[in-house]
C-alpha cells in the first residue's frame, strides 16, 4: 500500500518542503539538517498514507486500469478494514513528526489534510485533478519556511508554493498519459484528457509559469545568480522533455515522470549553494 518500491512519490513530496527549508536558511548557512529529517520522514509517511486512502477510494476503479488492477485492494489482497487500520498506524506516526514543529507549523499542516483526503476524489468531478494534486503535494513550499521561521514570509512562500504546483501539473499530465486509454473507458477525468491535442502548449504554459515563480522567489528571498542559473537550466530542461516526449508512449511518459526526482534536487542544491555562497559573493 506505501509503495515503497515507488520512492518517485516520496520524493516529489518532499522536494517543496526540502526547497522552503533552504530559502529559510540564514545567508552563508546550510539547510536546518533536522528538519530536513524530519519532513523527509513526513514525506515518507504521508506519502504512504495518500497512497492509502487513494487505493481505498478507487479499489473499484483500479481493478479496471491495466496498470493499477494488481495493487493489493483491487486484486483484493487486502482488506479496506485492514487498509484504513493500516492509514490510522500511518497517520498516527504522521501526527508524532507534526507536534514535533512549532505551534502554528502544527495548525498549518493540519490545515493540508482536507486536500489529502479529497483529492482522490477529484478526478471523478473534475478535469483537474492534477491541479488539486499540486495543491496538496506542494504544502510543504509552505510549512518547511514556518518550520524554520514559526511563520510565514508570503513574499516567498506564496510563489514558491505556485511554482510547486505548475510543476505538478507538468509531471503529473505527462504522468496521467500512461493511462489514458483506460481512463476513457472507466470515466477518469484528467488534464491529459482535458487538454487534447493541446497538451504540450499548455504543459510549457505551465512549464513557464514554473520558471517565472521560482524567479519571483529569488527576487524577494534576496537570491542570487546561482539559483537563477539552476533555476533557468531547470525551466530548459522541462520545456525541452515537453518539446521531445511522446505523449502516446507510456514507458517515455513514466521515465519522464521519475527523472523529475533529480529537477527536484537541481532546485534544492542552486538554493542551498546560493544561500551558503551568498556572503561570499555579495
Amino acid at each position: 500500500l506505501m509503495r515503497l518500491d515507488k520512492p518517485i512519490g516520496s520524493w516529489l513530496l518532499a522536494w517543496p518542503s526540502f526547497w522552503s527549508i533552504a530559502l529559510a536558511a540564514n545567508p552563508g548557512s546550510l539547510p536546518d539538517l533536522h528538519m530536513i529529517a524530519l519532513f523527509g520522514s513526513g514525506a515518507v509517511l504521508l506519502r504512504g498514507a495518500g497512497c492509502t486512502i487513494n487505493d481505498i477510494w478507487d479499489r473499484d476503479l483500479d481493478s479496471k486500469v491495466e496498470r493499477t488492477r494488481q495493487r493489493p485492494l483491487a486484486a483484493k489482497e487486502v482488506s479496506p478494514a485492514a487498509a484504513v487500520a493500516f492509514l490510522g498506524a500511518h497517520l498516527s506516526l504522521g501526527l508524532g513528526i507534526l507536534l514535533q514543529l512549532n505551534n502554528f507549523s502544527q495548525l498549518l499542516g493540519a490545515a493540508s489534510l482536507p486536500l489529502v483526503v479529497a483529492y482522490p476524489l477529484m478526478k471523478r468531478i473534475t478535469n483537474w485533478p492534477q491541479a488539486v494534486l499540486g495543491l496538496t503535494i506542494n504544502w510543504g513550499a509552505l510549512l518547511g519556511w514556518s518550520a524554520v521561521h514559526g511563520s510565514l514570509d508570503p513574499t516567498v512562500t506564496l510563489p514558491l508554493y505556485l511554482s510547486g504546483v505548475a510543476w505538478t501539473l507538468v509531471y503529473d499530465t505527462i504522468y496521467a498519459h500512461q493511462d489514458k486509454v483506460d481512463d476513457v473507458k472507466v470515466g477518469i477525468k484528467s488534464t491529459a484528457l482535458h487538454f487534447g491535442q493541446s497538451n504540450k502548449q499548455w504543459l510549457s504554459v505551465f512549464a513557464l509559469l514554473h520558471g517565472l515563480s521560482l524567479a519571483t522567489v529569488g527576487y524577494f528571498g534576496d537570491l542570487g545568480s546561482i539559483f537563477y542559473a539552476t533555476s533557468a537550466l531547470g525551466t530548459s530542461s522541462l520545456l525541452w522533455k515537453i518539446h521531445t516526449i511522446n505523449l502516446d508512449n507510456p514507458k517515455e511518459c513514466m521515465d519522464a515522470f521519475v527523472q523529475n526526482k533529480w529537477y527536484g534536487a537541481l532546485v534544492f542544491s542552486g538554493i542551498a549553494m546560493d544561500k551558503v555562497a551568498s556572503p561570499l559573493l555579495s
